[in-house]
C-alpha cells in the first residue's frame, strides 16, 4: 500500500485509541490533544445524543428514568454500533480545528483488543469510516502499547508488554513487528471497581456507585504489601452508599487492607494470565526478556504494588511504563507519524467499505 499520497501532508490524520473506559485521540504533528470518557448520554425517548465525553460522565448514576449514560464499547470492543459512530464523529470533529484542512477527510488508526473477531474489525472500521474517516488502519494495543513504551518491537528480539485497560488486559510477546504470543483478559479497570463494590456488599452490607469504587480503588488500591502496613500505616478513605438492611444513607471507613482483599482474587488472575503467557513464550524469546523484564502500560499499570507481584510471581524484573495511561494512543500516533516505517505492524485487514 503506497501511504504517500496528495492530501498526505494536508489532512490532519488521527490516531484513537478506542478504549472501553477512555478514548484518546493523537492528532499528526501535534500530540495527544484529547481524552474523553467513553460514555455518551442519551436520550430513550427520541435517541438524540444529548452528551458526549466528560459532560456524559457526570450524568452517570444521576439521570431521570427516559435519559440513560451508556458505553457504547464493552471489554474494547463495540457493542452498540450507531452510538460508537456518533462518539467516533464527536471525536474526529474536535480533532479537526484547522478550517483549511476541514474539508479532507482524515486518515485514522484505531487501536483494537488483540483476538478481536474479524466481524469485531469490520464493526470498528465501518464506524470510523461512516464517522468520516477516509482511511482507516487497525493496530492492535499491545503493539500500540509497546510503540509507545518505546521498546524495538522490530527488532528479532523479545518484548513483554502488559495493558492493563478499563475492559480488558492484553498480554503480548511482541517480535519483528509482530505479536508472537498474545492472551486477552476480560479483567481489568471495570472488573476491580465490581470487586470494591461486591466487597462493599458482602463486608458492609453497603451499596455503593461504579464512581465510588473507582475513586477508592485510585485513592487506596493495592494487591500487594512487601510487609503488612500497621495500623498507623494502614491508609483509609470514607465510603458512602445505601445500607441494603435499612435503605438509609450510610458512610463507613474502608481500609487499604479490606481494598486489597476486595482485588486479590482479580489480581491474582491477571498474574495467572500472565504466567501462562510465560510457559507457551519460545525460550530464546524468553531469554530475551528475562533481560529487558516485563512492561507495565494502561490505567491499571497504576495499582499499587501489582509490579512488585507479579515480580514476586515470575522471577522478572518488571517495571512500569512512561505516562502509562497514554501508551497505546503514543504509539499509535508514532505509528501515524512514520507509516511508511511502521506500515507492517498494522493489521492487514481487506478494505471494507462503510456502509451506506
Amino acid at each position: 500500500m503506497n501511504f504517500k499520497n496528495l492530501f498526505s501532508g494536508l489532512s490532519q490524520d488521527i490516531a484513537i485509541d478506542l478504549g472501553t473506559a477512555n478514548c484518546l485521540v493523537y492528532v499528526r504533528g501535534r500530540g495527544i490533544i484529547l481524552s474523553e470518557p467513553s460514555v455518551v448520554a442519551l436520550n430513550k425517548k427520541t435517541g438524540q445524543v444529548l452528551a458526549i465525553g466528560r459532560e456524559a460522565e457526570k450524568m452517570v448514576g444521576r439521570t431521570p428514568g427516559h435519559i440513560v449514560a451508556i458505553r457504547p464499547l464493552v471489554n474494547g470492543v463495540i457493542s452498540d454500533f450507531e452510538v460508537t459512530e456518533q462518539m467516533l464523529r464527536y471525536l474526529i470533529e474536535r480533532a479537526r480545528q484547522d478550517k483549511f484542512t476541514f474539508f479532507l477527510r482524515p486518515r485514522v488508526i484505531v487501536g483494537i483488543p488483540s483476538g478481536v473477531t474479524e466481524v469485531e474489525k469490520k464493526a470498528v472500521r465501518d464506524a470510523t469510516k461512516s464517522a468520516g474517516a477516509r482511511e482507516v488502519f487497525l493496530i492492535e494495543e499491545p503493539m500500540a502499547a509497546a510503540i509507545g513504551a518505546r521498546m524495538s518491537v522490530q527488532d528479532p528480539s523479545g518484548n513483554f508488554i502488559v495493558d492493563i485497560g478499563g475492559g480488558t488486559t492484553e498480554v503480548a510477546v511482541i517480535s519483528l513487528g509482530g505479536i508472537v504470543v498474545s492472551k486477552s483478559l476480560r479483567i481489568a479497570g471495570d472488573k476491580l471497581n465490581n470487586d470494591i463494590i461486591q466487597f462493599s456488599q458482602e463486608k458492609y452490607k453497603l451499596l455503593i456507585g461504579v464512581r465510588t469504587a473507582e475513586k477508592i480503588k485510585i485513592n487506596i488500591g493495592a494487591v500487594y504489601f512487601e510487609k503488612e502496613p500497621l495500623k498507623a500505616e494502614n491508609k483509609t478513605m470514607p465510603m458512602r452508599g445505601r445500607n441494603l438492611v435499612t435503605g438509609l444513607p450510610e458512610e463507613v471507613i474502608i481500609s487499604q487492607i479490606d481494598v486489597k482483599k476486595a482485588l486479590e482474587k482479580s489480581a491474582n488472575q491477571i498474574v495467572a494470565e500472565i504466567k501462562n503467557t510465560i510457559e507457551v513464550t519460545p525460550p530464546e524469546l524468553l531469554a530475551d526478556i528475562m533481560k529487558k523484564g516485563i512492561a507495565l502500560a494502561g490505567g491499571g499499570a497504576n495499582l499499587r504494588g501489582l509490579d512488585k507481584l507479579i515480580i514476586r510471581e515470575t522471577n522478572i524484573p518488571t517495571y512500569i511504563i512512561e505516562d502509562p495511561m497514554t501508551a497505546v494512543a503514543r504509539g499509535a500516533g508514532m505509528v501515524l507519524e512514520n507509516l511508511d516505517d511502521f506500515h507492517d505492524v498494522l493489521i492487514e485487514t481487506e478494505d471494507l467499505q462503510a456502509p451506506k
